[in-house]
């Protein structure tokens, strides 16, 4: 099955869904505007039965097969936005100060639907298909509050998929992995309290500034040292917060930042070196030294079986020298980890050609990447769900 010809012919309206997303941007689980125009484009198709609410903000409709029952597989997309300020210059640029959808979750809502209403036309599968447009991804955990409430046995989803755009993959193309393909992702919050001074009399103080400098390049070596150099894992100081005047030495310095890896006993080891490398400067220097760590998103980990499945899924809709089975994993997170964690699935990425890079100002959704993520939405669900 290559491109469907519908899909194709949609394409200009689900461009239209995803530009109207585009400008009107929603955060998190403040995704209510978002949220009803999806609740409201599946009522128009048809869809058997929708609930709002689930995750909060997160919407499921549930389309089902015209040739009998049987098991139902999961279709997700992201509908959230990020605080970005957008410096396209597009007619559809966003309306909403600070706010923009900079990671394309406008495209995969809209190519959702589009599928959404191809599946409600034709219903050519057995058992059903649950769309779900999920809030919050962009650090609020959103697919995990949606599984946490029940999602996956109130309606039955035996095995769940996922999909995202890249750059830098070309338009047309697709790229999977089986096994881990996106991090773990953590956060840290150090705080140094020093003894403030006079700049000019630094030895009647003891300086948070040296020694929080001297935490940022002792964290490196966790990454150069600690940790098995086959393994992969990114250690990034974000924020170094200290003193307001050229001539005061401050109180206190405030440092934070991320954790990144593909293993879990590699982010507990990172834990347990930032945790011992706080103690051991703060004693060298005679500071106190507060850390806290906050795990975030698993490692998203591709079932092999599913991998391969979407993969060949992949492959009837762009042809084989298209799909890229074998991409190397992201150090990125992504919450469709706590789907993959609670039904087997598998996450792909669709090629966004040469743009911005996700997360960037400058970043738009290619309106050309739709009659592809369409195609093979239903391709996954009508192979998956085709009778015996």
């Amino acid at each position: 099955m290559p491109i469907l010809n519908r899909a194709a012919e949609m394409q200009h309206e689900i461009a239209g869904w995803r530009r109207h997303l585009h400008s009107n941007p929603e955060l998190g689980f403040d995704v209510v505007q978002t949220a009803a125009f999806v609740e409201g484009k599946l009522k128009e198709f048809g869809v058997d039965e929708i609930v709002p609410g689930i995750g909060k903000t997160g919407v499921v409709g549930v389309i089902k097969g015209r040739l009998g029952s049987g098991d139902t597989v999961g279709l997700r997309a992201d509908m959230d936005a990020l605080p970005i300020n957008e410096i396209t210059g597009k007619p559809y640029a966003s309306t909403v100060a600070n706010k923009m959808h900079a990671c394309g979750h406008d495209g995969h809502t809209a190519m959702l639907l589009g599928a959404a209403k191809y599946l409600a036309e034709t219903r050519n599968f057995k058992g059903q298909v649950a769309v779900i447009f999920q809030p919050a991804e962009e650090g609020g955990g959103g697919g995990n509050e949606m599984v946490k409430e029940g999602m996956m046995e109130r309606f039955g989803i035996a095995k769940v998929f996922g999909m995202h755009n890249m750059p830098g993959i070309p338009l047309g193309e697709f790229a999977i992995r089986p096994g881990p393909i996106m991090a773990a992702t953590s956060e840290f919050d150090i705080k140094v309290k020093g003894k403030g001074a006079h700049a000019a009399m630094p030895h009647q103080g003891i300086d948070p500034i040296v020694v929080a400098s001297q935490l940022v390049l002792a964290l490196q070596t966790i990454a150069s040292r600690s940790v098995d150099p086959i393994k992969s894992v990114v250690v990034s100081v974000t924020k170094f917060h200290a003193g307001d005047a050229y001539n005061v030495i401050p109180e206190e310095v405030a440092l934070a930042g991320t954790v990144r890896t593909l293993d879990k006993e590699v982010a507990a080891k990172a834990e347990e070196r930032i945790r011992a490398i706080c103690a051991g400067i703060g004693t060298t220097f005679g500071v106190a030294v507060e850390f806290d760590w906050d795990p975030n998103y698993p490692v998203t980990v591709n079932d092999a079986e599913q991998a391969a499945f979407a993969a060949n899924a992949a492959r009837e809709v762009a042809g084989a020298r298209n799909v890229d089975e074998a991409v190397a994993p992201l150090m990125g997170g992504e919450d469709f980890s706590y789907m993959l964690e609670s039904r087997p699935g598998a996450f792909i990425f669709l090629g966004n050609g040469d743009s911005a890079n996700l997360h960037h100002p400058a970043y738009d959704f290619n309106d050309e990447a739709i009659p592809l993520g369409v195609s093979y939405w239903v391709k996954v669900a009508e192979t998956a769900l085709a009778p015996a």
